[in-house]
């Protein structure tokens, strides 16, 4: 059985789309490794389920696996994509939609001009910090920040940013972790924007990551390094974060795009 899919990035962070709404895919984990695959199959970091809501408190659903087939709770960038398909796919004519993940419910905020949609901004809710994971991941790993944005972040501020290969893939699986985590290696430049490359659990190496930009500039801001507001520029593309000093909530924008689409055999 052949289904539709749609190939999206954020900043370069890449996802295939399928509407589960119209496609049901009974092992999603098996074919997020297959389809992932970026010389034996369609190539991206993961596989994106977009589907109906199940509650009223939500519009639609979103639900994530890794290029390794592990089930992700959240992705920002692949939220904001999924913005930008339902209301230039027709499936919705909102410019607010209320997305529920495995993280809780997510409000995206369309900025749309003549039916297409420009950039999109992601309610991300508030950064939780864990002082005892703090503490064990310092105590082996360096001196770091422990951020959750509704999956797990260790931001480390170095010069050497590029360690991200070697440090990061050691990193994911401390013991720290015992789920394992995402690891940010930041340097705030010259100019205040802050350069990041980010190793993600179950991907390894990606171009962006919407939660790692979150937890950078939380982390940023937190240690006293930049305001509240940043401008995070990853291998892929530049995202702006806005820490809201009323509510507590991260705010993530950036735009998305469409790559193609296609059609491809289930596993």
């Amino acid at each position: 059985m052949r289904i539709k899919f749609t190939k999206m990035h954020g900043a370069g962070n890449d996802y295939i789309y399928v509407n589960a709404m119209q496609h049901t895919i009974a092992d999603p984990a098996k074919a997020a490794i297959l389809w992932s695959d970026r010389h034996k199959g369609i190539g991206s970091d993961g596989l994106v389920l977009i589907g109906a809501s199940p509650v009223p408190e939500a519009d639609f659903t979103m639900r994530i696996f890794n290029a390794d087939g592990s089930e992700a709770m959240m992705c920002g960038n692949a939220s904001r994509c999924i913005g930008k398909y339902l209301y230039e796919r027709g499936l919705t004519d909102k410019t607010s939609i209320r997305l529920l993940t495995l993280s809780g419910v997510k409000v995206l905020s369309l900025q749309v001009a003549e039916g297409i949609v420009g950039s999109v901004t992601v309610d991300m809710l508030e950064p939780v910090f864990d002082d005892e994971r703090q503490f064990l991941a310092d105590r082996d790993a360096g001196l770091g920040t422990f951020v959750s944005m509704g999956n797990p972040h260790y931001v480390i501020f170095t010069d050497d940013v590029d360690q991200v290969g070697e440090t990061g893939r050691i990193l994911e699986h401390h013991p720290a972790f015992p789920q394992r985590c995402n690891i940010e290696f930041a340097r705030v430049e010259a100019d205040g924007t802050i350069r990041t490359r980010v190793w993600e659990r179950g991907s390894g190496i990606t171009q962006a990551c919407g939660t790692g930009a979150c937890a950078t500039a939380v982390a940023a801001a937190k240690t006293g390094r930049t305001g509240r507001n940043s401008t995070i520029v990853m291998d892929g593309g530049t995202l702006h974060i806005a820490w809201n000093e009323d509510n507590n909530h991260v705010f993530l924008s950036g735009e998305a795009a469409f790559v193609y689409d296609g059609e491809i055999e289930l596993p």
